[in-house]
């Protein structure tokens, strides 16, 4: 291991602190939340049932995830390629725990999925829902950034 290495490894290991990994997962739920309510949003105007709207909205939650974890790092001067690549090693497994759990919650939830926009039920549970996989998803990605895995892979073009 080189110098530079060794020094970018401990720098890794010493930033994995609870903050930095909440904010990280704040990062991952932002891009979840965009997608997670307009997939809902338009699922439900588009009066769709629950399976064909959750996986609406997984998706776009992985695709807004994504986008904002790229944006920065196109800036730092990555192809597109490359900041795909950075995108997905540092955004896969923080937004598939938070959608697993939010969307286990929202289902859960008896109505919610059938409340209708208007209803407090539906933005309700799924504020809580948010809430919940956010409390989940940060030991996740303390763990990934002490490994110098997950947002660690994203904060070296930050500079």
């Amino acid at each position: 291991m080189t110098q530079h290495e060794t020094m970018h490894t401990h720098h890794q290991q010493s930033s994995a602190s609870w903050g930095t990994a909440a904010s990280a997962t704040l990062h991952c739920l932002t891009g979840c939340a965009i997608g997670e309510v307009l997939g809902l949003v338009l699922a439900t105007w588009w009066g769709w049932p629950d399976a064909p709207s959750i996986a609406l909205a997984i998706v776009l939650a992985f695709f807004f995830g994504y986008l904002l974890t790229m944006r920065p790092v196109l800036k730092a001067g990555l192809t597109l390629r490359d900041a795909l690549k950075v995108a997905f090693a540092a955004d896969t497994l923080s937004i598939a725990v938070m959608e697993i759990v939010d969307n286990a919650i929202l289902v859960s939830v008896p109505g919610a999925m059938d409340a209708g926009l208007a209803s407090t039920l539906f933005w309700g549970a799924l504020a809580v829902a948010l809430a919940v996989a956010f409390v989940v998803t940060v030991p996740v990605n303390k763990v990934m950034i002490a490994r110098g895995k997950g947002h660690a892979v994203v904060h070296q073009y930050h500079h």
